[in-house]
């Protein structure tokens, strides 16, 4: 075979000590995310409110969202991304605590605001910064620090689970984030821009059209509102379903974050060699099929079972629809970024506040049957931009 028709091999993830300084960003986020969301259904047990208004965080989470697509690119420009990854986790840090001192409802819906604008954009700026740093293993390495993300939250659930079980709440396992937010902090103060050098993620030759930009952007809405939907009341639905006490169920969580990170860190480094955009439509297929066992299981160990199938699917939808996404901006990245924080947030706010609404009006078991319509959606979207992205290429070839 001659050498030019070789497969080339995928880009490997340089592991200096800027990728792995940017890493703990995704650790802290991760851990808030699932040690909070599958305490929303004990919170709003807590303050006695409905499953609805316990799903505006989730709206509180996408408000906070947008205003970080708008902070995280003028902060990068205006003080480098070191220092604007410093602001944002003390930021982050400050809603967090907030949120554990909380009295009420509205203590705590105004503390997550604050906590997303500071958690989302300190998630922008190190998305972005990793893009750039490693442009020809983006969608490696933004699947690695995902898989870092929610393989070290992987614990937060099953803390959640222990110190319920034990009776002092939900408060003490979030606690940990505001230590990890304390190290993200003074590592990237101490950081040096990883930039200097840093050419677009993808060679010229190689950027995707801003239309297929598009159909990617859907993809990562589809997947955003599939995983915070389901972290958000998949306790809710094992209890409902299967009688698991509150401690167990909240704990089950940890096999959809165990999908999750094992897909993001043993298939997402293959994703640049096998192609993110057919990837990206096997993952959403993934994640129905879990959901088809997740929804049918009447037995608690099933439902874990199907936890992690769902948990595999979601787990690369998000990273690889996001390399895809900053592949067509070229050299305006940050930007790109800011408007998939703007979109991700209406996912954030919209997914879990329907799926706890329709809750409240046919039960858990029922409203879960948004899940294999967001699959669709995220199936459709990804191999219709993959179909863009070939005709394009195939065009640019002939020219």
């Amino acid at each position: 075979m001659p050498a030019s028709s070789t497969p080339p091999a995928a880009p490997r993830v340089r592991r200096d000590s800027y990728t792995l300084g940017l890493y703990t960003v995704f650790i802290a986020w991760g851990w808030l995310l699932y040690s909070f969301n599958p305490s929303v259904s004990l919170l709003a047990e807590e303050q006695h409110v409905s499953g609805a208004l316990a799903g505006l965080h989730g709206t509180a989470m996408a408000a906070g969202s947008l205003l970080a697509g708008w902070v995280a690119p003028r902060l990068v420009a205006r003080t480098g991304r070191p220092r604007a990854l410093v602001c944002e986790a003390l930021l982050m840090l400050v809603g967090v605590v907030a949120l554990l001192l909380g009295p009420g409802i509205v203590w705590t819906l105004s503390a997550m605001l604050v906590l997303s604008v500071g958690g989302v954009a300190m998630m922008s700026t190190a998305t972005v910064g990793l893009a750039r740093h490693q442009p020809l293993a983006a969608s490696a390495v933004l699947s690695e620090a995902n898989g870092v993300g929610s393989g070290i939250g992987l614990l937060a659930p099953l803390a959640v689970g222990v110190v319920v079980g034990l009776g002092w709440g939900w408060r003490p396992a979030v606690v940990v984030v505001v230590l990890i937010l304390l190290g993200v902090a003074a590592i990237a103060w101490r950081t040096r821009d990883g930039e200097e050098n840093a050419a677009p993620i993808v060679a010229s030759r190689d950027k995707l059209p801003m239309s297929t930009g598009i159909w990617f952007l859907v993809a990562l809405v589809a997947g955003i509102s599939l995983e915070f939907a389901t972290t958000f009341w998949s306790t809710a639905l094992v209890r409902e379903q299967t009688g698991a006490s509150a401690g167990i169920a909240t704990a089950t969580t940890a096999g959809l974050l165990l999908g999750m990170t094992a897909a993001r860190l043993v298939l997402g480094p293959i994703a640049p060699r096998l192609g993110p955009a057919r990837m990206l439509a096997i993952a959403f297929v993934v994640a129905v099929a879990g959901w088809a066992v997740l929804w049918t299981a009447t037995v608690t160990a099933v439902a874990v079972a199907g936890l992690v199938v769902l948990g595999a699917g979601i787990g690369l939808t998000a990273p690889l629809s996001q390399s895809m996404v900053l592949a067509a901006a070229g050299d305006h990245q940050d930007k790109a970024q800011g408007r998939s924080s703007v979109a991700s947030g209406l996912a954030i706010g919209i997914a879990p506040f329907v799926l706890g609404a329709l809750a409240d009006q046919v039960g858990t078991h029922g409203a879960f049957v948004l899940v294999p319509v967001l699959g669709v959606l995220g199936v459709v979207a990804s191999m219709t931009g993959g179909a863009v992205s070939a005709r394009r290429a195939v065009a640019a070839a002939v020219d």
